[in-house]
Protein backbone atom coordinates (compact mmCIF):
# COMPACT_ATOMS: atom_id res chain seq x y z
CA UNK A 1 0.00 0.00 0.00
CA UNK A 2 1.75 3.59 -0.59
CA UNK A 3 2.81 5.53 1.68
CA UNK A 4 0.53 8.50 1.37
CA UNK A 5 -2.53 5.62 1.41
CA UNK A 6 -0.88 4.57 5.13
CA UNK A 7 -1.08 7.86 6.24
CA UNK A 8 -4.80 9.10 5.56
CA UNK A 9 -5.76 5.38 6.81
CA UNK A 10 -4.01 6.58 10.50
CA UNK A 11 -5.35 10.00 10.54
CA UNK A 12 -8.53 8.20 9.59
CA UNK A 13 -8.29 6.05 12.53
CA UNK A 14 -6.88 8.88 14.71
CA UNK A 15 -9.35 11.15 14.17
CA UNK A 16 -12.20 8.42 14.81
CA UNK A 17 -10.71 7.52 18.01
CA UNK A 18 -10.39 11.35 18.68
CA UNK A 19 -14.11 11.47 17.88
CA UNK A 20 -15.21 8.24 20.52
CA UNK A 21 -13.15 10.43 23.00
CA UNK A 22 -15.69 13.49 23.33
CA UNK A 23 -18.90 13.83 25.04
CA UNK A 24 -21.62 14.64 23.37
CA UNK A 25 -22.85 17.51 25.34
CA UNK A 26 -21.36 21.39 25.63
CA UNK A 27 -19.59 21.83 28.67
CA UNK A 28 -16.33 22.40 30.65
CA UNK A 29 -15.53 18.55 31.40
CA UNK A 30 -12.59 17.41 33.16
CA UNK A 31 -13.65 13.71 33.30
CA UNK A 32 -10.70 11.24 33.12
CA UNK A 33 -12.15 9.32 29.73
CA UNK A 34 -9.71 6.76 29.88
CA UNK A 35 -11.16 4.93 32.46
CA UNK A 36 -14.57 3.83 32.23
CA UNK A 37 -17.04 0.91 32.54
CA UNK A 38 -19.41 2.04 29.45
CA UNK A 39 -18.66 2.86 25.64
CA UNK A 40 -19.18 6.13 25.20
CA UNK A 41 -21.34 6.27 22.51
CA UNK A 42 -23.83 4.85 24.97
CA UNK A 43 -23.98 8.40 26.17
CA UNK A 44 -26.14 10.65 24.66
CA UNK A 45 -27.37 14.80 24.84
CA UNK A 46 -30.91 15.27 26.72
CA UNK A 47 -31.06 18.67 25.35
CA UNK A 48 -29.70 21.04 27.98
CA UNK A 49 -25.68 21.87 28.19
CA UNK A 50 -23.68 20.51 31.66
CA UNK A 51 -26.31 22.30 34.48
CA UNK A 52 -28.15 23.18 32.30
CA UNK A 53 -30.81 21.93 34.75
CA UNK A 54 -29.12 23.37 37.99
CA UNK A 55 -29.07 21.02 40.64
CA UNK A 56 -29.49 22.45 44.33
CA UNK A 57 -26.57 23.40 46.23
CA UNK A 58 -28.27 24.85 49.24
CA UNK A 59 -32.01 23.65 49.39
CA UNK A 60 -34.39 25.56 52.29
CA UNK A 61 -37.25 24.35 53.74
CA UNK A 62 -40.33 24.89 55.04
CA UNK A 63 -42.91 23.49 57.55
CA UNK A 64 -45.45 21.13 56.19
CA UNK A 65 -48.21 23.96 57.19
CA UNK A 66 -46.10 26.88 55.31
CA UNK A 67 -45.49 23.96 52.68
CA UNK A 68 -49.67 23.02 52.11
CA UNK A 69 -50.01 26.54 50.90
CA UNK A 70 -48.19 25.71 47.64
CA UNK A 71 -47.91 22.09 47.83
CA UNK A 72 -51.40 20.14 47.22
CA UNK A 73 -51.85 17.35 49.19
CA UNK A 74 -52.17 14.77 46.56
CA UNK A 75 -49.00 15.81 45.05
CA UNK A 76 -45.87 13.12 45.30
CA UNK A 77 -42.48 13.81 47.47
CA UNK A 78 -39.38 11.69 47.82
CA UNK A 79 -39.52 11.00 51.58
CA UNK A 80 -35.95 10.72 53.53
CA UNK A 81 -35.80 9.83 57.58
CA UNK A 82 -32.49 10.11 59.31
CA UNK A 83 -32.11 10.51 63.26
CA UNK A 84 -35.31 11.40 64.12
CA UNK A 85 -35.53 14.15 61.06
CA UNK A 86 -37.81 13.83 58.19
CA UNK A 87 -37.51 15.67 54.98
CA UNK A 88 -39.60 15.81 52.27
CA UNK A 89 -38.65 16.67 48.67
CA UNK A 90 -41.73 17.60 46.37
CA UNK A 91 -41.57 16.34 42.94
CA UNK A 92 -43.20 20.15 41.66
CA UNK A 93 -39.62 21.24 42.64
CA UNK A 94 -37.24 18.27 41.75
CA UNK A 95 -38.56 18.10 38.21
CA UNK A 96 -36.58 21.45 37.64
CA UNK A 97 -33.31 20.86 39.56
CA UNK A 98 -33.39 16.78 39.42
CA UNK A 99 -30.39 16.91 42.05
CA UNK A 100 -30.27 18.13 45.73
CA UNK A 101 -27.15 18.13 47.72
CA UNK A 102 -28.65 18.45 51.03
CA UNK A 103 -27.17 17.31 54.81
CA UNK A 104 -29.64 15.63 57.29
CA UNK A 105 -28.02 15.52 61.07
CA UNK A 106 -24.89 13.97 60.33
CA UNK A 107 -25.75 12.40 56.84
CA UNK A 108 -24.85 14.01 53.68
CA UNK A 109 -27.83 13.34 51.14
CA UNK A 110 -28.50 13.60 47.13
CA UNK A 111 -32.10 13.46 46.73
CA UNK A 112 -32.55 13.16 42.92
CA UNK A 113 -34.93 11.87 40.15
CA UNK A 114 -35.07 11.66 36.73
CA UNK A 115 -38.28 12.18 35.27
CA UNK A 116 -38.17 10.57 32.75
CA UNK A 117 -37.47 7.12 33.98
CA UNK A 118 -39.72 7.75 37.61
CA UNK A 119 -36.73 7.19 39.53
CA UNK A 120 -36.84 9.02 43.09
CA UNK A 121 -33.80 7.92 44.79
CA UNK A 122 -31.61 9.26 47.82
CA UNK A 123 -27.98 8.58 48.03
CA UNK A 124 -25.44 9.13 50.67
CA UNK A 125 -22.59 12.13 49.37
CA UNK A 126 -19.75 10.18 51.29
CA UNK A 127 -17.35 7.72 49.57
CA UNK A 128 -14.25 6.49 51.09
CA UNK A 129 -14.62 9.15 53.92
CA UNK A 130 -15.34 11.92 51.57
CA UNK A 131 -18.10 13.91 50.76
CA UNK A 132 -18.69 14.78 47.24
CA UNK A 133 -21.47 17.44 45.66
CA UNK A 134 -23.18 16.24 42.24
CA UNK A 135 -24.65 17.92 39.36
CA UNK A 136 -26.81 17.45 36.41
CA UNK A 137 -24.24 16.80 33.14
CA UNK A 138 -26.94 17.10 30.58
CA UNK A 139 -26.53 13.35 29.32
CA UNK A 140 -28.29 10.34 29.24
CA UNK A 141 -27.66 6.95 28.78
CA UNK A 142 -30.73 4.52 28.53
CA UNK A 143 -32.94 7.57 28.91
CA UNK A 144 -31.91 7.58 32.08
CA UNK A 145 -29.91 11.01 34.17
CA UNK A 146 -26.33 11.24 34.13
CA UNK A 147 -24.70 13.26 36.86
CA UNK A 148 -21.15 14.28 37.64
CA UNK A 149 -19.69 14.67 40.86
CA UNK A 150 -17.97 18.36 41.14
CA UNK A 151 -14.85 16.93 42.77
CA UNK A 152 -13.10 15.08 40.08
CA UNK A 153 -16.04 15.39 37.16
CA UNK A 154 -16.64 11.65 37.26
CA UNK A 155 -20.03 10.73 35.29
CA UNK A 156 -22.56 8.39 37.31
CA UNK A 157 -25.72 6.88 36.63
CA UNK A 158 -28.11 8.08 38.41
CA UNK A 159 -31.30 4.85 38.65
CA UNK A 160 -28.00 2.58 39.95
CA UNK A 161 -25.58 5.30 41.72
CA UNK A 162 -22.83 3.90 39.58
CA UNK A 163 -19.51 6.03 38.46
CA UNK A 164 -19.65 5.00 35.07
CA UNK A 165 -17.02 7.47 33.86
CA UNK A 166 -14.12 8.88 35.14
CA UNK A 167 -11.61 8.96 38.16
CA UNK A 168 -14.12 6.92 40.31
CA UNK A 169 -15.30 4.44 37.57
CA UNK A 170 -16.52 1.53 39.52
CA UNK A 171 -17.41 3.18 42.74
CA UNK A 172 -20.92 3.19 43.77
CA UNK A 173 -22.92 5.76 45.71
CA UNK A 174 -24.98 4.42 48.37
CA UNK A 175 -28.97 4.30 48.70
CA UNK A 176 -30.25 5.61 51.23
CA UNK A 177 -33.79 4.46 52.03
CA UNK A 178 -36.33 6.39 51.49
CA UNK A 179 -40.30 6.40 50.21
CA UNK A 180 -42.05 8.05 47.62
CA UNK A 181 -45.72 9.06 48.71
CA UNK A 182 -48.22 11.94 48.89
CA UNK A 183 -47.61 15.41 50.22
CA UNK A 184 -50.89 14.68 52.55
CA UNK A 185 -49.44 11.40 54.03
CA UNK A 186 -46.52 12.99 55.47
CA UNK A 187 -49.01 15.85 56.65
CA UNK A 188 -50.50 12.95 59.06
CA UNK A 189 -47.63 10.93 59.92
CA UNK A 190 -44.44 13.30 60.27
CA UNK A 191 -46.41 16.83 61.09
CA UNK A 192 -42.70 18.19 62.15
CA UNK A 193 -41.24 17.29 58.24
CA UNK A 194 -39.23 19.36 56.83
CA UNK A 195 -40.46 20.34 53.04
CA UNK A 196 -38.20 21.21 50.06
CA UNK A 197 -39.58 24.58 49.22
CA UNK A 198 -39.11 27.06 45.93
CA UNK A 199 -36.85 29.36 47.36
CA UNK A 200 -34.23 27.78 45.20
CA UNK A 201 -32.73 31.20 43.37
CA UNK A 202 -33.92 29.98 40.37
CA UNK A 203 -37.24 30.60 38.49
CA UNK A 204 -39.18 27.89 37.46
CA UNK A 205 -42.78 27.44 36.74
CA UNK A 206 -43.32 25.26 40.42
CA UNK A 207 -46.32 22.86 40.11
CA UNK A 208 -46.61 22.57 36.65
CA UNK A 209 -45.26 19.67 34.25
CA UNK A 210 -43.23 20.49 30.98
CA UNK A 211 -43.61 16.56 30.25
CA UNK A 212 -47.75 16.79 30.25
CA UNK A 213 -48.73 13.60 28.58
CA UNK A 214 -45.20 11.56 28.27
CA UNK A 215 -46.82 8.84 30.64
CA UNK A 216 -50.07 8.58 28.63
CA UNK A 217 -47.98 8.60 25.44
CA UNK A 218 -46.67 5.60 26.35
CA UNK A 219 -43.42 5.69 24.55
CA UNK A 220 -40.00 6.43 25.55
CA UNK A 221 -38.39 9.95 24.76
CA UNK A 222 -35.10 8.59 23.93
CA UNK A 223 -34.14 5.17 23.42
CA UNK A 224 -33.53 2.45 26.03
CA UNK A 225 -32.47 -1.33 25.25
CA UNK A 226 -34.65 -3.32 27.83
CA UNK A 227 -35.95 -7.17 27.77
CA UNK A 228 -38.86 -8.31 28.65
CA UNK A 229 -40.94 -5.78 26.24
CA UNK A 230 -42.92 -8.63 25.32
CA UNK A 231 -44.69 -9.05 29.05
CA UNK A 232 -44.69 -5.23 30.33
CA UNK A 233 -45.34 -2.34 29.16
CA UNK A 234 -42.30 0.41 28.92
CA UNK A 235 -44.39 2.48 31.01
CA UNK A 236 -45.53 0.20 33.31
CA UNK A 237 -45.02 1.14 36.30
CA UNK A 238 -42.93 -1.31 39.01
CA UNK A 239 -42.33 -1.75 42.37
CA UNK A 240 -38.74 -2.65 42.82
CA UNK A 241 -37.52 -4.66 45.84
CA UNK A 242 -33.92 -4.27 45.70
CA UNK A 243 -31.73 -7.39 46.48
CA UNK A 244 -28.20 -8.25 46.33
CA UNK A 245 -28.83 -11.65 44.59
CA UNK A 246 -31.53 -10.79 42.15
CA UNK A 247 -34.54 -7.87 42.83
CA UNK A 248 -38.08 -8.41 42.37
CA UNK A 249 -40.42 -6.33 40.93
CA UNK A 250 -44.65 -6.38 40.92
CA UNK A 251 -46.50 -4.38 38.63
CA UNK A 252 -48.32 -1.54 40.62
CA UNK A 253 -51.38 -2.02 39.33
CA UNK A 254 -51.45 -5.47 40.87
CA UNK A 255 -50.09 -4.07 44.02
CA UNK A 256 -53.10 -1.59 43.87
CA UNK A 257 -55.99 -4.01 42.65
CA UNK A 258 -55.10 -6.13 46.80
CA UNK A 259 -53.65 -3.51 48.41
CA UNK A 260 -51.21 -5.27 50.14
CA UNK A 261 -49.06 -7.58 48.15
CA UNK A 262 -46.48 -10.29 49.98
CA UNK A 263 -43.61 -12.10 48.87
CA UNK A 264 -40.26 -13.06 49.94
CA UNK A 265 -36.85 -11.67 48.69
CA UNK A 266 -32.96 -12.76 50.56
CA UNK A 267 -34.78 -15.29 52.63
CA UNK A 268 -36.90 -12.21 54.01
CA UNK A 269 -40.63 -11.92 53.86
CA UNK A 270 -42.21 -8.84 52.97
CA UNK A 271 -44.93 -7.34 52.60
CA UNK A 272 -46.10 -4.31 49.80
CA UNK A 273 -48.52 -1.41 51.03
CA UNK A 274 -50.45 0.90 48.66
CA UNK A 275 -52.05 3.75 49.21
CA UNK A 276 -54.40 5.40 46.35
CA UNK A 277 -53.79 8.95 46.67
CA UNK A 278 -50.89 10.14 44.95
CA UNK A 279 -50.93 11.58 41.47
CA UNK A 280 -47.83 11.10 38.53
CA UNK A 281 -46.16 14.09 37.89
CA UNK A 282 -46.01 13.48 34.25
CA UNK A 283 -49.48 13.51 33.02
CA UNK A 284 -51.43 16.64 33.24
CA UNK A 285 -50.08 20.25 32.86
CA UNK A 286 -50.66 20.85 36.69
CA UNK A 287 -49.11 18.56 38.53
CA UNK A 288 -52.20 18.74 40.83
CA UNK A 289 -54.41 17.85 38.23
CA UNK A 290 -52.76 14.48 36.91
CA UNK A 291 -54.63 10.86 37.34
CA UNK A 292 -54.18 9.11 40.79
CA UNK A 293 -51.16 6.36 40.38
CA UNK A 294 -50.89 5.62 44.14
CA UNK A 295 -47.29 4.67 45.88
CA UNK A 296 -46.13 2.16 48.16
CA UNK A 297 -44.41 1.23 51.06
CA UNK A 298 -42.11 -2.38 51.53
CA UNK A 299 -41.83 -3.77 54.73
CA UNK A 300 -40.16 -6.74 56.53
CA UNK A 301 -43.28 -8.46 58.01
CA UNK A 302 -41.19 -10.05 60.83
CA UNK A 303 -42.20 -8.01 63.93
CA UNK A 304 -40.80 -9.16 67.52
CA UNK A 305 -39.98 -12.70 65.62
CA UNK A 306 -43.35 -13.23 64.33
CA UNK A 307 -44.31 -13.25 60.77
CA UNK A 308 -47.37 -11.21 60.26
CA UNK A 309 -49.57 -11.66 57.80
CA UNK A 310 -51.97 -8.53 56.13
CA UNK A 311 -54.91 -7.90 54.17
CA UNK A 312 -56.26 -4.81 53.14
CA UNK A 313 -60.46 -3.50 53.49
CA UNK A 314 -62.28 -0.90 53.02
CA UNK A 315 -59.43 1.18 52.54
CA UNK A 316 -57.25 -0.06 55.99
CA UNK A 317 -54.58 -1.76 55.92
CA UNK A 318 -54.74 -4.76 58.70
CA UNK A 319 -52.62 -7.74 60.06
CA UNK A 320 -54.28 -10.72 60.61
CA UNK A 321 -52.84 -12.01 63.73
CA UNK A 322 -53.77 -8.92 66.01
CA UNK A 323 -56.13 -7.18 63.53
CA UNK A 324 -53.61 -3.65 64.40
CA UNK A 325 -54.22 -0.76 61.66
CA UNK A 326 -50.89 -0.05 59.78
CA UNK A 327 -50.27 3.46 57.93
CA UNK A 328 -48.75 3.10 54.62
CA UNK A 329 -45.15 3.93 56.60
CA UNK A 330 -45.28 0.54 58.15
CA UNK A 331 -46.48 2.32 61.42
CA UNK A 332 -49.50 0.69 63.79
CA UNK A 333 -51.82 3.08 64.08
CA UNK A 334 -54.22 0.86 66.38
CA UNK A 335 -54.64 -2.17 67.97
CA UNK A 336 -52.25 -4.75 70.12
CA UNK A 337 -49.24 -3.60 67.94
CA UNK A 338 -50.00 0.22 68.02
CA UNK A 339 -46.79 2.46 68.24
CA UNK A 340 -44.84 -0.44 66.79
CA UNK A 341 -42.98 0.19 63.13
CA UNK A 342 -42.53 -2.22 60.34
CA UNK A 343 -38.36 -2.31 58.85
CA UNK A 344 -38.10 -0.51 55.89
CA UNK A 345 -36.89 -2.36 52.26
CA UNK A 346 -34.74 -0.75 50.09
CA UNK A 347 -37.45 -0.01 46.91
CA UNK A 348 -37.93 2.18 44.65
CA UNK A 349 -41.11 3.08 41.69
CA UNK A 350 -39.74 2.84 38.08
CA UNK A 351 -40.94 2.91 34.60
CA UNK A 352 -40.30 -0.48 33.81
CA UNK A 353 -38.13 0.26 30.36
CA UNK A 354 -35.71 2.32 32.78
CA UNK A 355 -35.29 -0.31 35.86
CA UNK A 356 -35.43 -3.14 33.05
CA UNK A 357 -32.22 -1.60 30.61
CA UNK A 358 -30.29 -2.04 33.84
CA UNK A 359 -31.76 -5.13 35.47
CA UNK A 360 -33.16 -6.95 32.85
CA UNK A 361 -33.46 -10.66 34.37
CA UNK A 362 -35.74 -8.96 37.09
CA UNK A 363 -38.77 -11.28 37.94
CA UNK A 364 -41.83 -9.20 37.62
CA UNK A 365 -44.99 -10.38 39.25
CA UNK A 366 -48.60 -9.14 38.40
CA UNK A 367 -48.51 -8.66 35.06
CA UNK A 368 -51.83 -8.75 33.26
CA UNK A 369 -52.01 -11.39 30.75
CA UNK A 370 -53.56 -9.18 27.95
Amino acid sequence: MPRRVLLLVALSVSLAQLGAQTLPVRGDFRTDLSKRSIELSELRGGGPPKDGIPALLKPSFDSVDEAAKWLDDSEPVLVVEHAGEVRAYPFQILMFHELANDQIGDLPVLASYCPLCNSAIAFDRRLDGKTYTFGVSGMLRHSDMVMYDHQTHTLWQQLTGDAIVGELTGKRLEIIGSQVTHFGAVRTQFPAAKVLNRETGHSAPYGRSPYAGYESGGRTMFPAPYKQADRVRPMERLAVIYSDDKPQAHTLDSVARGGVREGEIDGEPYVIFHDPQAVGAMDARRIADSDRVGSVGVFSRLVDGEELKFQHKKGVITDKQTGSEWSLFGVATSGPHKGKRLRSLEHGVFYAFAWLAFQPETKIYGIDPQ
